[in-house]
């Protein structure tokens, strides 16, 4: 199907869109399948491959565990944390685990096979599948790949992946793959950014669908914030880095006490930003905006749009409503421009596909709501990508904790920036969103397999874990 909103923003678990989600839901479509194909009942053995940055930095991006919860047979969609921590607690007392929720096998993380200098052809996020019988036959096998944002794409389903979504494309009323194309949509019909992206969803959901699927979303991500704000101590993990959030809202709430001090607007998007990261580093429910590493940034620029916006001091719960809506489908008609030109996947290129596409689509969700033409709102989404190329992913310890956490609050800032700084023009510039998308797919492709989610180069190396 076509890239859609619901596509670049879904609920998933912590810490890794690409290394906890993606695998997660590859293991339960394999599971799925076993089910579906009625071989489960002959399964007697199991074995699991893992490649590339899955296997280098998948202990501490929750990996391991994350494929044996698949392969239980949940969605990271509709699982909690508190069964996550059942289910693995359950796994590492009795060894077994619940295949496809119907064949107890003698299988832990320690029988998972891992492969962290070997890149499959199609992408370093690899995964084997493999089920045998009782006399060693195999019976059933799938090779997946995690993409970025917790899509998967199965071995030898490519090209049929890709025709089906240029199929898909033909049935929108609006396509579009380039920005050049979007804009030239919004001249010719005489609407905003958002606006396409609105009449393209439609196309598969009702008016009402959409609004209340966007409202859910911005509704788990204010949760998540919540949930967040409750918890103090250290994160999990080892680096022993501890949880900033709630002390800085104690003191906030002491500086800022009717929270609508302006001086005050970068503490609080610094605050939501790292809450969330903060609760996405220890595995807890947030939005994947496009992925987990990058999860606080849409949230805190959408935070300061409804909170530090003008106008919105006298806005009505609807007007709120309406700003998050259009605020989340200009955003995902960027994330669109990514996710098809380039790559929302730090394996892939680097932290510019995460954090940077994340502060790019932040950038134009806000200029879009504070009035911004579609030109102005383009010019937002470039200038937030243009100064993110080349940044790289070397998380310490193969955790999505430093520099993540701390990452997404710079990024933040960056994007409500280059929303100001495109608002104070007049749309026109000289670097088009399209060649920095180019540049930074260009940009991955060059980078040094160290600075991609592997933890073998850059903070990753030259910082002591302990």
């Amino acid at each position: 199907m076509a890239v859609g909103v619901f596509d670049l923003f879904t609920v998933g678990i912590g810490p890794s869109s690409s290394h906890t989600v993606g695998p997660m839901r590859a293991g339960a479509v394999f599971a799925r399948e076993l089910r579906e194909s009625g071989v489960l009942e002959s399964v007697a053995g199991l074995r699991v491959d893992l490649y590339g940055s899955l296997a280098a930095t998948g202990k501490g991006h929750g990996t391991f565990t994350a494929v044996l919860l698949g392969l239980e047979g949940f969605d990271p969609e509709k699982i909690l944390p508190a069964e996550v921590e059942e289910r693995l607690a359950s796994i590492a007392d009795t060894g077994k685990l619940n295949l496809a929720g119907g064949i107890l096998l003698d299988y832990t993380l320690e029988d998972m096979v891992l492969h962290p200098l070997t890149v499959l052809p199609r992408h370093t996020n690899g995964m084997k599948f493999q089920v045998c019988d009782a006399e060693g036959n195999v019976v059933r096998e799938a090779t997946f790949f995690s993409v970025g944002g917790g899509f998967i794409v199965r071995e030898g389903e490519e090209d049929a992946a890709l025709e089906d979504l240029e199929e898909s494309k033909k049935e929108l009323p609006l396509p579009f793959r380039t920005a050049a194309e979007l804009m030239g949509r919004c001249s010719s019909k005489g609407l905003g950014i958002s606006d396409i992206m609105f009449i393209n969803e439609r196309a598969s959901r009702s008016e009402e669908e959409i609004r209340e699927g966007l409202l859910h979303i911005w509704a788990v991500m204010e949760a998540c914030v919540e949930t967040s704000l409750k918890r103090e101590g250290v994160l999990p993990g080892g680096l022993k880095v501890r949880r900033r959030s709630p002390d800085w809202l104690e003191r906030l709430l002491k500086e800022d006490k009717d929270r609508n001090d302006p001086k005050y607007w970068q503490e609080w998007v610094n605050l939501i930003a790292l809450a969330v990261n903060e609760e996405n580093a220890s595995g807890g429910r947030v939005v994947t905006a496009p992925t987990n590493g990058a999860a606080g940034i849409i949230p805190a620029v959408l935070y300061y749009a409804l909170n530090y916006a003008p106008g919105m001091d006298k806005a009505t719960q609807r007007d709120r409503d309406d700003v998050v809506v259009k605020f989340l489908l200009a955003a995902g008609a960027v994330g669109v421009l990514y996710k098809e030109q380039a790559s929302i996947s730090g394996a892939e290129v680097g932290c510019q596909g995460e954090v940077g596409s994340a502060s790019s689509m932040a950038a134009a969700g806000l200029a879009e709501v504070m009035g911004g033409t579609p030109g102005q709102v383009e010019n937002a989404a470039e200038i937030a990508m243009e100064h993110n190329l080349g940044l790289t992913c070397d998380p310490i310890g193969g955790l999505v904790q430093i520099p993540c956490i701390e990452r997404n609050a710079i990024a933040a800032a960056k994007a409500i920036n280059a929303a100001k700084m495109a608002l104070w023009g007049d749309g026109t510039h000289r670097v088009s969103l399209d060649e920095v998308i180019v540049t930074m797919r260009e940009t991955g492709k060059d980078m040094s397999h160290k600075y991609k989610e592997t933890a073998m180069g850059g903070l990753a190396v030259n910082v002591v874990e302990c």
